[in-house]
């Protein structure tokens, strides 16, 4: 249907070649909340071939204001499903896939195989380290943004250029996201519009490329802001995450989750910890240690601990809910 896209292919940067490469073009979008609304209906009505979009959550009231692909009638649906359900109406020539499920470290490697670009809108920095760690070791691009308020950023990370953990080594020091921090609809928009964007100029070529690029977004003082980071350098020795089935016999699982939090520990086995324990914890330099939270923030900050004691061999999980 060329006449869809005749708007488009007038540009010289698409044209009907790049108009192909859309058509011909995977893409996994990890996340259907506020940044996913956008960039999922942009990358769908430019005609992406096929689109596969992965979320474990359903709708909620409260988030209709960032999320608005979905309607009031939608909520308690799951939003992979709805969101796909939208797409389909809004432009049947493209194959959708959705997928109720989370995005852990032992999914990420085949579903990333599957794409050739990766979109991180999962607003989880889980999520987003595991994303960029596979992405890396499959030589995919992975466009990423956060947003925070009236702020965020957006970036093209690993493939031909560094990953996320180059720019962001450290994990944050607080655990927030939206829901906890709070947003406006139009800053998230703007903020996956812009990861459309940058997965478009990665499909077609466009130069120069999004990848190595970080862009500020303040809406407050309305400031776009960037820089390049090519020449940034992968940091030694990081702590993966890892998911719950690929705990091995013989770890020491160590649960950072009160008994109040988290009734029921990670495994049998796991230990009951906090982060100031671990000052004093000294584990057999002959075993992984794995330390779980809900979110991975307190897991970070204990295997800083650890690694000051001089353990090394460590993974991080974040369990959720």
């Amino acid at each position: 249907m060329t006449a869809r896209y005749a708007t488009q292919m007038a540009l010289t940067e698409i044209s009907a070649e790049g108009q192909a490469r859309l058509r011909g073009a995977r893409v996994l979008v990890v996340g259907a909340g506020g940044l996913g609304c956008a960039v999922l209906p942009a990358l769908a009505g430019a005609g992406i071939g096929q689109l596969t979009v992965i979320d474990p959550d359903r709708i909620e009231l409260q988030n209709l204001h960032r999320q608005t692909l979905y309607r009031e009638a939608d909520v308690g649906q799951a939003k992979a499903t709805t969101a796909a359900q939208a797409l389909r109406l809004l432009n049947g020539e493209v194959a959708i896939c959705p997928l109720v499920a989370a995005v852990d470290p032992a999914s990420a490697p085949a579903l990333i195989e599957a794409a050739d670009v990766v979109v991180d809108a999962a607003d989880s920095f889980a999520v987003t380290y595991t994303l960029s760690d596979h992405c890396r070791v499959a030589n995919k691009p992975l466009i990423s943004a956060s947003v925070l308020g009236f702020a965020g950023y957006v970036g093209g990370f690993c493939a031909q250029a560094p990953s996320y953990r180059a720019v962001f080594p450290d994990l944050p020091q607080a655990a927030r996201n939206c829901a906890t921090a709070g947003t406006v609809g139009p800053a998230v928009g703007v903020l996956g519009m812009m990861q459309a964007q940058m997965v478009l100029a990665q499909i077609l070529g466009l130069t120069p490329s999004p990848l190595g690029q970080l862009i500020s977004v303040d809406l407050i003082r309305y400031r776009f802001s960037g820089f390049s980071f090519l020449g940034a350098e992968e940091p030694e020795n990081s702590v993966p995450f890892i998911g719950l089935a690929q705990i091995r016999e013989g770890d020491t699982v160590i649960d950072l989750r009160p008994a109040t939090e988290a009734p029921i520990p990670a495994t049998h086995t796991a230990l009951r910890l906090t982060v100031e324990d671990l000052a004093a914890f000294a584990p057999s330099g002959t075993v992984r240690v794995v330390l779980c939270c809900r979110s991975g923030l307190r897991a970070w900050r204990g295997a800083q601990v650890l690694v000051g004691s001089g353990h090394s061999d460590l993974a991080l999980l974040a369990l959720g809910g």
